[in-house]
């Protein structure tokens, strides 16, 4: 079938007019959705019509139904979780990503985005002071990067010991033993699911959540350890942002055979900041890295990165070979070995065009106005009458508390119905909070400013 010239025109053109609209107003409409999904399923749902429509028509339904139902994430007042926005370079780049349609898996089909993708590993690395020579998989999320990475260590720690996972599987393989710190995130724990390792161990953690170098030091004394270890470093804590101790914790997991792997989601971009730097120092001593390009370097979603400093390790455990795929033998080996997947979207593309948008400095502007920026946001919110900031504020997070657990949690609904701001609840310290996550790049003085306001409206509200 010959597709006609023009025929995507309509389409494209109602998309773009509906995301304009979108994007003009997202920052000034309520950050919360005014519609639940149950309420919008009779809209989208119901029986599968007979015969079809305009695609011009679709884009206009789905954009009209849709509507009530959109949380403005994009808000500079939207501090919920860890979500970033989207730098304007990589919007349109992600655009032209499906577009293209290019199934970005072999470097030999599509050069264009292999290319785009290994030049956007080669600033990652540089930026983050990660070794160059390093393998880059561009997977979906910070939990598939922590999978991909968890992948490649269970592979390499169980050679050490002389057993090929690829070949014999799990069953009968010596026990891979795994060390975190007790305020690590969930993601780590799912990944290690996936992988048949099983729960890890706990290694304790200081007021701020990072982990006690003297109580891992200990726990890799235990000669049931041996030397199938993986110890599993944090940069960037959930509640507080706080940093895992990088440098001795991994001299020490060192001395002991481990292999180390920092969950570095959203905070392992500190490294590209001067004034932050210090915050990762000794994190290129590790064996692996994730994080998501979606959270501090605002791409869209569908973006985590998964860093390994031993190649071999990283394709020994994720790639394949068969008949049908052209291999390409002459630059760092095919996407689709760095990945859990076959067929997938250059989604490296929008990261080159966001490094590329940014630049060097641009990047350390970024992660450094988020820093200031929830710096900003702890001192409006510590001069509220009866709120307490429970953390030391070092990098994006913020964690206040407005006496008891009940106090905080109805100024918390007070916060997200009024819809000014959206900010996530929360338990730290065994504790109810309010948790705030500065990471969108257009959140500015004025976000602050209005965001504090709201908290301090509905604080004043609860109390009386």
């Amino acid at each position: 079938m010959t597709v006609e010239r023009g025929v995507y025109d309509d389409a494209l053109e109602r998309a773009y007019r509906h995301a304009k609209v979108w994007l003009d107003s997202v920052g000034e409409r309520p950050v919360a959705p005014s519609a639940s999904a149950d309420a919008l399923l009779a809209s989208f749902g119901g029986p599968l019509p007979d015969g079809g429509v305009s695609p011009r028509e679709v884009v206009d339904v789905l954009a009209e139904t849709a509507e009530p139902g959109l949380m403005a994430i994009g808000s500079g007042r939207f501090f919920g979780w860890v979500m970033g926005g989207v730098l304007p370079a990589a919007l349109a780049a992600d655009w032209l990503v499906s577009a293209w349609d290019q199934n970005a898996a072999m470097r030999y089909a599509t050069p264009a985005c292999a290319a785009a993708e290994e030049a956007a590993a080669t600033w990652l690395l540089d930026l983050l002071g990660l070794p160059p020579d390093a393998s880059v998989g561009f997977v979906t999320g910070g939990t598939m990067a922590n999978f991909s990475c968890l992948a490649a260590a269970r592979t390499a720690v169980l050679a050490r010991a002389g057993w090929d996972v690829a070949r014999d599987g799990l069953t009968g393989a010596p026990r891979v033993r795994v060390l975190v710190g007790a305020e690590r995130h969930g993601s780590v724990d799912v990944s290690l699911r996936y992988l048949g390792l099983g729960a890890p161990q706990e290694i304790g953690a200081d007021d701020e959540g990072r982990i006690r170098v003297d109580a891992l030091e200990r726990a890799l004394r235990d000669p049931a350890l041996g030397s199938l270890t993986i110890v599993c470093l944090q940069a960037g804590n959930l509640h507080s942002g706080a940093f895992d101790p990088m440098r001795s914790a991994i001299d020490v997991a060192r001395r002991h055979g481990a292999w180390v792997h920092v969950d570095g989601a959203f905070g392992l971009w500190a490294a590209a900041a001067p004034s932050l730097r210090a915050l990762t120092d000794g994190i290129a001593g590790a064996d692996s890295w994730a994080t998501d390009a979606h959270k501090t370097l605002n791409v869209p979603y569908d973006c985590g990165v998964a860093v390994v400093a031993d190649p071999v390790a990283m394709h020994d455990a994720l790639g394949m070979r068969a008949s049908y795929v052209i291999a390409d033998d002459t630059g760092p080996g095919d996407p689709f070995e760095r990945v859990p997947e076959q067929s997938r979207r250059a989604r490296g593309v929008p990261v080159w065009a966001a490094l590329r948008s940014l630049g060097r400095s641009g990047v350390a502007e970024l992660v450094e106005g988020l820093a200031r920026r929830a710096r900003s946001m702890a001192d409006g919110l510590s001069a509220i009458d009866g709120a307490t900031v429970l953390n030391d504020v070092v990098y994006t997070q913020v964690c206040v508390a407005f006496g008891d657990d009940e106090t905080t949690r109805a100024v918390t609904e007070r916060v997200i119905a009024d819809s000014t701001a959206w900010m996530s609840g929360s338990r730290w310290r065994d504790r109810r909070v309010l948790r705030v996550s500065v990471s969108n790049w257009s959140t500015d003085d004025e976000d602050v400013r209005r965001s504090v306001a709201a908290v301090a409206r509905a604080a004043a509200a609860v109390r009386g």
